[in-house]
């Protein structure tokens, strides 16, 4: 069933019972639980969705390593993970995605979170986050998936999230959350290429890489905990970005904007904003459909997950979670279903729930282990 709401056409099913229709064929997700050190492997087949295997990641026994991003090589035979907390600095590791063996790893930055790889399977770019010391620059590592080495390691500015890499495999795209910046770098030159400012009232493209700031401007009026959970002031312009997702034709680029609980959109070509449009409260991370339709996006300070019509901006639908603290998404290969991590709060569990993006309703929840964050799904063999 779907109402109006405020001018929006929302969905109002709430999924319980699970009892939708399940698929015929089966679908395998990856997620990485950061308080736990471990990985699930979850299946959404004709009987429902459940996890078949669990494996641990990181070598510290006192401390979590804290896997963070996940992402899945395009011919799904290996997957990457990054381990944010280090001595000093996080890890990238390399693992068989049938047998979950290990196949190598690689040092990096400080707090290495998100990351993608590229098309062609030949590189896995990852931002190093780095939550340590002042709010300064920090970087992005470009790294060769074959040989585990890293290649570059690009300054862009304070806090870098949302690694996406365009349809080309030739522009990556990051945020930047305390600096108020898209970034875009080069990855056939290794250097950043433009970058967008994004303050609501105020967003502008520019060529090169973005001004240094100081750690004191860098963090000034953001979220500086739970990152994107702080409700902002009342009226403030500030973006505080936390995402930002190429289309599939590499001619639009959205940015979440966390702060203002809207997306920017981008014209790649001419560099310019194109239009804001409304999304949840505290909207964290995106997904686009492969055939450019849909935009799936996950609202930490709501609860819910909001998918968005990117011909007209409007909100199809919007789904509660069943906890707290909704963080990253990933969509099948056929459109057909988006996975979507949930972190809990306390003791909770975390929660991968799968939405039908057809009948816009969510149809299996899964329970694994606690703040499940990075999430990727499996190509179809």
């Amino acid at each position: 069933m779907r109402a109006l709401i405020a001018g929006v056409l929302v969905s109002t099913a709430v999924a319980l019972p699970l009892s939708a229709q399940f698929p015929s064929r089966t679908y395998t997700a990856l997620v990485a639980s950061e308080s736990v050190d471990r990985v699930a492997v979850i299946e959404l087949g004709p009987q429902g969705a459940r996890v078949v295997r669990q494996h641990d990641v990181g070598v510290m026994i006192a401390d979590p390593d804290g896997p963070h991003g996940l992402a899945v090589s395009p011919d799904g035979k290996s997957y990457y993970v990054s381990t944010a907390h280090g001595t000093p600095y996080g890890v990238l590791w390399k693992f068989d995605t049938r047998s979950n063996t290990y196949a190598g790893q690689v040092m990096l930055g400080n707090f290495p979170a998100t990351a993608q790889v590229t098309p062609d399977g030949s590189k896995v770019v990852v931002v190093n986050f780095n939550l340590h010391g002042d709010m300064v620059a920090s970087d992005i590592s470009v790294v060769r998936a074959d040989s585990m080495q890293e290649i570059a390691r690009i300054t862009t500015c304070a806090m870098p999230h949302g690694s996406r890499v365009n349809g080309a495999g030739t522009r990556h795209y990051s945020v930047c959350m305390m600096d108020e910046q898209l970034v875009e770098i080069d990855l056939d030159g290794l250097q950043v290429s433009r970058h967008f400012a994004l303050t609501k009232g105020a967003e502008q493209g520019m060529s090169g890489a973005p001004p240094v700031r100081g750690a004191d401007a860098a963090h000034a009026g953001h979220d500086m905990s739970g990152h994107g959970l702080a409700q902002p002031a009342a009226g403030s312009t500030q973006c505080s970005p936390t995402w930002a997702q190429p289309s599939p034709d590499d001619k639009t680029v959205w940015v979440a904007c966390n702060g203002t609980s809207d997306l920017v959109e981008i014209d790649v070509p001419s560099w310019t904003l194109r239009r804001r449009i409304a999304a949840g409260n505290g909207v964290y991370n995106l997904a686009v459909t492969r055939d450019g339709t849909k935009l799936v996006a996950t609202n930490k300070r709501a609860q819910s997950v909001s998918i968005i019509d990117t011909r007209t901006g409007a909100t199809l639908a919007v789904l509660p979670t069943q906890r707290r603290v909704v963080h990253g998404v990933a969509i099948t290969h056929d459109d057909r279903y988006a996975f979507v991590s949930v972190e809990g709060v306390g003791s909770e569990p975390g929660t991968v729930e799968i939405i039908d993006l057809v009948l816009l309703r969510t149809i299996a929840r899964v329970d694994v282990g606690q703040q499940a964050g990075g999430i990727d799904v499996v190509p179809p063999v």
